[in-house]
């Protein structure tokens, strides 16, 4: 009969664990560099919060996918959760660089020609996260480079997984089409709205007298972004650059509008936790090219990237969530806010 007396050590099968960390510079014939064991315990740790994440963003997808989300279940409440539970863990990832930091570049000289053409250009885990949250392959910085299964680049069996993962429902994707189906518009509920401006510029009268408060809100060095309002969000079109179309864009937009109203706490909670991820994804960017800056200034990294130079792109480049991020152009005072119908207040359940 097997025991049920479970042991920490073997509950956490701590011995595989402990016993992964092979330094290459304790082997035979090679000079022990100590910050080796650094480098190596770091990076293992980096790829077990990766799983994790992947672990709670498998989760956020199979309640997105759904045809509704029930607002009134305790579906989006969990996706708000563990949404934010990636947050915590990638502020826990950006803080775990300074720990990093702790090695100088001559120590780092000590065994890094020993790691090529290993790099960290070679998570798998990172890539997966990257693709399974929205950003296209085409959309990277030198997408070529991930297109490798040569000598720096992905095994074939790992290039593949990451070009699956592509290939189906991203969070982007799946966010967008929730927020498609907002029925927030719809006639019947706007049927007693009291339009506050006698501008016919838009069909819907919410989205009219919005365009005219925000138009009295911009000085006159910012009027160009009254047209931005028009092409971006009002406008009738489903086609996006950056995979949100205007629909879904109008949707997000009440949702933080009118974000104080307790039906929309939860919303708009994810929208927010999902432009934090991004942010705090960029933030770990910046320090892995300022620590790469640091460790080997300008000279081509292990993998056979451009090193530090290709770094400094993906922080520009590799913003998933920019189009929800940059709503906040368009936020008038809540002050000024039109006030909402009754029949949209009853339906919402406020």
């Amino acid at each position: 009969m097997v025991s049920n007396n479970q042991y920490y050590p073997t509950y956490l099968q701590l011995e595989k664990i402990l016993d992964s960390q092979k330094p290459l510079s304790f082997e035979p014939g090679n000079e022990p560099a100590h910050d080796e064991m650094l480098f190596i315990i770091i990076h293992q740790a980096y790829e077990l919060w990766f799983k994790q994440i992947l672990f709670e963003l498998a989760y956020v997808k199979t309640i997105f996918e759904k045809s509704k989300v029930d607002d009134n279940s305790e579906d989006l409440n969990l996706c708000r959760h563990r949404l934010k539970r990636v947050v915590r863990i990638l502020e826990l990832l950006n803080n775990q660089v300074s720990v990093l930091d702790t090695m100088t570049p001559m120590d780092f000289l000590e065994f890094r020609n020993l790691l090529t053409p290993a790099s960290g250009f070679q998570s798998k885990q990172f890539r997966l996260i990257e693709a399974t949250l929205g950003l296209e392959m085409q959309k990277r910085h030198h997408h070529d480079y991930y297109k490798r299964t040569n000598e720096g680049g992905f095994t074939k069996d790992d290039f593949s997984d990451i070009e699956s993962t592509e290939k189906s429902a991203t969070i982007l994707q799946l966010i967008n089409k929730w927020l498609e189906r907002m029925p927030f518009f719809n006639t019947e509920f706007w049927k007693s709205y009291k339009s506050v401006s006698d501008l016919n510029d838009q069909d819907h009268p919410f989205w009219n007298d919005y365009y005219a408060l925000y138009k009295e809100s911009l000085s006159e060095r910012e009027m160009p972004k009254l047209d931005d309002l028009k092409e971006r969000i009002l406008k009738e079109k489903n086609e996006s650059e950056n995979g949100f179309s205007n629909t879904a864009l109008r949707s997000a937009l009440f949702i933080i509008l009118y974000r104080d109203f307790p039906v929309f706490q939860t919303s708009f909670q994810i929208l927010d936790t999902l432009i934090e991820i991004d942010h705090l994804l960029a933030g770990w960017r910046h320090k892995h090219y300022v620590m790469v800056r640091r460790m080997i200034g300008m000279r081509v990294g292990t993998g056979n990237t451009s090193g530090a130079g290709y770094l400094e792109g993906a922080v520009q480049q590799h913003y998933i969530f920019k189009d929800l991020a940059g709503l906040s152009t368009y936020l008038i005072e809540r002050r000024k806010l039109p006030r909402l119908p009754e029949e949209l207040i009853k339906e919402l359940g406020f």
